[in-house]
């Protein structure tokens, strides 16, 4: 659904930033894994194309908010930094396919790298409702990239932390954590949201264990709502099948070992209406 919503707060979270928008509608439909596409730049913006922004929290307050973290890239986000309380957005939403759960209390291993870390807290907390385990590993350039630390540790069993500059918790990356933390949690699946070269390897990681990944993937999407096809990636069907689906609607969630990780940006050979004699980029 399209809402015109209230900035009701902002504020920064180290490096990234939150807007808190009053959503009727959006945030009672809301299931963890959802996003939302935000029209930015103002009604006389050349700014047409909207941008899709994670959700990191939802709340019933005003008839229901929701919180969304994004980072800085352009001058689309840029835009949306300088918004203040008071100030209204356009919105659509919720989008996209949430993650699964699990009908029985299992033990689950939640993977963010970055502000993708932002989208696995409502999950964790539907895990934690369903009686289930949760441990984090939570991971980030340097310290102030790290997304949620404190509150991955209240709500946790175990958060491990990693940094590429080794400023905060262990140096390296998610990847270089997650297999110990899958062995000593004895984790029955894997949930992660990170950049899709990270998605890959915890992909890696989570099948030479033999579980389950569900991965949210963060791909560029222009529209949100399946039309424009600039989001598309090859997924392996039920049937053994190749086919470019689009994040935005078939996703963002996906089962890890079903993403061709390796043709991202391509269209492969054997994709399902490809055209032969190779892979081809996507424009």
């Amino acid at each position: 659904m399209q809402v015109t919503g209230t900035v009701l707060t902002t504020r920064r979270v180290d490096a990234y930033h939150a807007l808190t928008v009053v959503a009727p509608g959006i945030a009672e439909r809301y299931r963890p894994g959802h996003f939302v596409s935000v029209a930015v730049g103002g009604p006389y913006s050349s700014m047409v194309t909207r941008r899709a922004l994670s959700i990191h929290d939802v709340k019933s307050d005003y008839g229901g908010t929701v919180e969304l973290v994004f980072t800085v890239r352009g001058s689309g986000t840029a835009w949306l930094a300088e918004r203040r309380a008071r100030d209204t957005l356009d919105l659509v939403g919720p989008l996209g396919r949430p993650f699964p759960l699990p009908r029985d209390p299992v033990h689950c291993v939640l993977v963010g790298s970055e502000y993708g870390s932002a989208v696995l807290f409502p999950l964790a907390d539907a895990l934690l409702e369903r009686g289930c385990r949760v441990d984090f590993v939570l991971g980030g350039a340097g310290a102030e990239r790290v997304f949620g630390a404190m509150r991955a540790r209240r709500m946790a069993e175990t958060t491990t932390l990693t940094t590429e500059d080794g400023s905060l918790g262990l140096r390296g990356k998610v990847t270089d954590a997650l297999p110990s933390v899958i062995a000593d949690t004895r984790a029955d699946v894997v949930y992660a949201c990170a950049p899709m070269e990270t998605l890959r390897a915890v992909t890696a990681v989570a099948m030479e264990f033999d579980i389950p990944v569900q991965v949210a993937v963060e791909e560029a999407m222009a529209c949100g709502i399946g039309v424009c096809m600039t989001c598309v990636l090859p997924v392996i069907g039920d049937d053994g099948a190749t086919r470019m689906v689009r994040a935005c609607a078939e996703g963002p969630v996906f089962r890890g070992e079903r993403v061709r990780f390796e043709d991202v940006g391509t269209i492969p050979f054997d994709a399902l209406g490809a055209p032969g004699g190779g892979a081809r980029h996507v424009s």
